[in-house]
Formats: structure tokens, C-alpha cells, sequence
């Protein structure tokens, strides 16, 4: 977890939305390289702004903030070429946060990353990006709608889900929040696979199901029961690559991309990487392809936006969660992939975002259908799905990889709950349908400190709509 849980909530706060936070605590960022410069720095620049008064007590403050601040060496370089000694190191990192109000809820929550133009230390850039965020979301707090209001009956009962891996971390959050709401509700959830979850759930394996795929009419039917498809969250799948060395973040061209998977692109010196990455040391090494072994919903993703920009690929190989690769070895699960990405040298692979950061991966950024490159980050995957267009009667299955916006990051998608009628028990179900219901509200505000993106407040009211009329 980016932003562990913090067991007992620390008793004194008061505030049920961000807007009534007047006063604040910071607690403590972790113990990682980096982590108390970031608390320091967020101290100090929200002091500066005067929007909220910053206290040294948590029992005095309205909200807290926890999370995690990590950074980490990326490589070292040395400014003279005639020169073996090494003057310096490169850095990356992130810093991850919640605001937590009464009774633990969260109000708020972000995942930074460093800046594409960074000219400043890096504490101070992630630090000064999350306050400019954190202000944002305190002046529009106001417009926002109030969470999940619970029923009063209390669910109950054993509920077991299997599939993405993609979406893995955030569920399990998710369901461990929920738990805490509802003592008498247990989950466990197998992130095998969008492909194999949905296979366990047409095998009535498994009580729901999760895919980063939108199935179609007929992969629904062969469920042989009803199933509701709501999307959930929004998220990015990175390129990672291991190329020691490197100085910067790699930029990468559709055509490069689909070249380096197609195997027409082999070695990391080819003059297309070259020209979209001037003054890079690229090795005159092989590109060493990592891509999934198993049916995966991320390769869906993946896939879906090659054959968007790649006539080659769309004839040649296609979209599914699983494809015949033209080159390349694989790896289970995104887990897998970002592993073999980190031990084998002059590497690329493609994973969700959060692997790439919970590796500590270095991550590309992609040039988008509107000619600038694009790192994944949570304003430019909510970029791609802002203006998603979408009629109250429609269930939301929607690709939105390569969109024509200027910001928004090319290989984004939504990744959804593959929800059943499990009227054979009532528990279970009434259970399954307040979950459903709180992930879509409240469950919302955790999203963005694990890295994935909230759902537009118009996709949101649309998917509970649906999910209430189909129930």
C-alpha cells in the first residue's frame, strides 16, 4: 500500500467533508529516503498559503493527512566523457497522501509524481505539486456531493471475487475499508487475470468478477446469468524499460512502440528512439520484450491502443487479453512483468501505473494523438476521460485509449465489476450491492493515493444509475 493503513483512528477529528477543514495535522510520510524533507516541505508551503492552519497536534486538528513519500536512485552519470569517475545520480520517486477526517474516512487523497520539467530538488516538487492539488480540491470542495450514506441494514456474509491484477491494489483497499464499515462483511479477491476471473465467474467459481476489458453481449450471455458490468476507476498502463545509463525519461512515439512489439524496432540505439530522445546514451544493445503470458486484461488495454495507431499490428497480431506475440517472452501478471522489467537489463514491458511505481520502474512518456508526449500521472489519465461521451441508458463500455485531447495520456482505460444476481443468497447479495454502491461514492476519495484515477463525477452518477435500474 502507497498510504498504509494507520490502525486506530487517532481521535479528535471532526471534519465530514475537505470544505470544513480548518485546521490540520501532518503526520508522518514513512521513513523512506526523502520522506521527512517531503513532510517539512509540505509544512512549510501550506503555511505559506494560509488556507489551512497547520497544528502540531492531531487531536486538535479537523483532519489528518498520512501517506507515503519515497525516493530513489535511477542512475548515476558522469559529466565528463573522458571521465570513469561518476559525479552524480539521477533520482525519481512520488509522494502519495489522504486527508482523514471523522471516523477515519478519507475526504481527500493524490499521487504525485515528479515533474516532466523538473528544476527544482525533488522534495520541493512533489511537495509543492500536492498542495497546489490539495487547494485545488479545498476551494472546489464545496460543489462536491456528500459520500455513501450506508442503509440501515447491516450487510453481511463471505464474498469472493477474482481477475484483474490491474486493479488489485485498489480493490483490496477498498475492501478492507468496507470491512472496517461493515465488521460482518469478508472478501477475498484473487487477482489472476481479467481472462481467468471471468472464466470463474461463467463457472460460478467466484461471486463477482473483475476485468479491464468491456465484455461484449455475447461474453455476458455465456455467463448464463445476469450480469451487470460497472466501471469502477479509471487507470494508465506504462511502458517500463531498464536501460542503465539514462539521464532522463524516455519518450516514446506510437511507431516506436509498435515497432519495438511487432520486432522492427530491436536495438535501443534505432534512429526513430534516438530522434524522439535527443541527448540520450542509448546502448547499441537488443530491446529485450516483456509482455504478458497470461490472459490479461492490461494486454487487452495495451493491444486496443496498438491497433488504434498501428495498421500493422491491427492486422497482423490484434486486440485480446491475450495475442500472438511477434516477439518476446512473458511474464504472469502485471507483478510478473514489472519484476522481469527490473532484473533483466536493456528490458521493456508494459504494467498498471502503480507497479511501475511500487517497483520503483522507471516509466515512459508516450506521445499522444495530439503530438506531445505524455507522462501517466492522475490529471492526465483524468484528462483522457474527462469528455467521455455517454446517454443515461448506456453501460459505460467504453475504449478511451488514443483520445484526440491535448493532455491526456494515450494508454488509459477504465477497468470494471463484473457484478451477478446472486438471488439464490440474500446476504451475499445485499452485501455485493452496498459495496457496489460505496465504491462509486465514498470509495472514490481513496482511489487517487494508490495511483488510479476517480471516475468523472458524471461517469459516477451514470454508473450508479445503471447499476440501481439493472439491480
Amino acid at each position: 500500500m502507497l498510504v498504509p493503513a494507520s490502525g486506530a483512528a487517532i481521535s479528535g477529528q471532526v471534519a465530514d467533508r475537505l470544505s470544513e477543514v480548518k485546521k490540520l495535522y501532518l503526520g508522518s510520510l514513512g521513513h523512506d529516503k526523502g520522506a521527512a524533507e517531503m513532510r517539512e516541505q509540505l509544512v512549510r508551503k501550506l503555511r505559506k498559503t494560509r488556507a489551512v492552519e497547520i497544528v502540531s497536534d492531531p487531536k486538535s486538528a479537523d483532519a489528518v493527512v498520512r501517506g507515503t513519500g519515497r525516493i530513489w536512485v535511477t542512475g548515476h552519470f558522469s559529466l565528463s566523457p573522458r571521465s570513469h569517475s561518476l559525479d552524480g545520480s539521477t533520482f525519481s520517486g512520488f509522494l502519495s497522501a489522504e486527508v482523514v477526517g471523522r471516523n477515519d474516512e478519507t475526504l481527500w487523497s493524490y499521487l504525485v509524481t515528479p515533474s516532466k520539467f523538473l528544476w527544482k530538488d525533488l522534495p520541493d516538487d512533489l511537495a509543492g505539486q500536492l498542495v497546489s492539488k490539495l487547494l485545488v480540491a479545498l476551494k472546489g470542495d464545496a460543489h462536491q456531493e456528500p459520500g455513501f450514506a450506508g442503509s440501515v441494514a447491516q450487510p453481511e456474509g463471505m464474498l469472493t471475487g477474482a481477475g484483474s491484477t490491474f486493479s488489485a491494489p485498489l480493490y483490496l483497499r477498498w475492501f478492507e475499508s468496507f470491512q472496517e464499515l461493515y465488521p460482518e462483511v469478508h472478501f477475498t479477491y484473487d487477482g489472476v487475470g481479467s481472462a481467468e476471473g471471468i472464466e470463474r465467474l461463467k463457472e460460478g467459481r467466484v461471486d463477482f468478477g473483475a476485468s479491464d476489458m468491456p465484455l461484449s453481449d455475447r461474453a455476458m450471455s455465456e455467463a448464463y446469468q445476469h450480469v451487470v458490468q460497472v466501471p469502477t476507476v479509471l487507470g494508465a498502463v506504462v511502458v517500463v524499460y531498464n536501460v542503465k545509463g539514462l539521464r532522463q525519461t524516455l519518450n516514446f512515439t506510437p511507431d516506436i512502440l509498435s515497432g519495438i512489439y511487432l520486432g522492427t524496432v530491436n536495438k535501443w540505439n534505432d534512429p526513430q528512439i534516438k530522434k524522439s530522445n535527443p541527448g540520450a546514451t542509448l546502448p547499441d544493445s537488443p530491446i529485450t520484450v516483456v509482455h504478458r503470458s497470461d490472459g490479461s486484461g492490461t494486454t487487452f488495454v495495451w493491444t486496443d491502443y496498438l491497433s488504434k495507431i498501428s495498421p500493422d499490428w491491427r492486422t497482423s497480431v490484434g486486440v485480446g487479453t491475450s495475442v500472438p506475440w511477434p516477439v518476446g517472452i512473458g511474464a504472469e501478471h502485471n507483478e510478473g512483468v514489472a519484476s522481469a522489467v527490473q532484473r533483466t537489463a536493456n528490458s521493456i514491458g508494459y504494467v498498471e501505473f502503480i507497479y511501475a511505481v511500487q517497483h520503483e520502474l522507471s516509466f515512459g512518456a508516450v506521445r499522444n494523438s495530439s503530438g506531445e508526449f505524455i507522462k501517466a500521472s492522475i490529471s492526465s489519465v483524468t484528462a483522457a476521460a474527462t469528455r467521455t461521451t455517454v446517454t443515461p441508458d448506456q453501460d459505460l463500455r467504453v475504449s478511451i485509449t488514443n483520445p484526440p485531447f491535448k493532455a491526456a495520456y494515450p494508454i488509459a482505460t477504465y477497468t470494471w465489476l463484473l457484478i451477478p444476481d446472486l438471488k439464490e443468497d440474500k446476504n451475499k447479495n445485499v452485501a455485493l450491492t452496498q459495496f457496489v454502491r460505496w465504491a462509486l461514492t465514498s470509495g472514490q476519495k481513496k482511489c487517487s493515493a494508490l495511483g488510479y484515477v476517480p471516475l468523472p463525477e458524471d461517469i459516477a452518477h451514470l454508473a450508479l444509475k445503471y447499476f440501481d435500474s439493472k439491480k
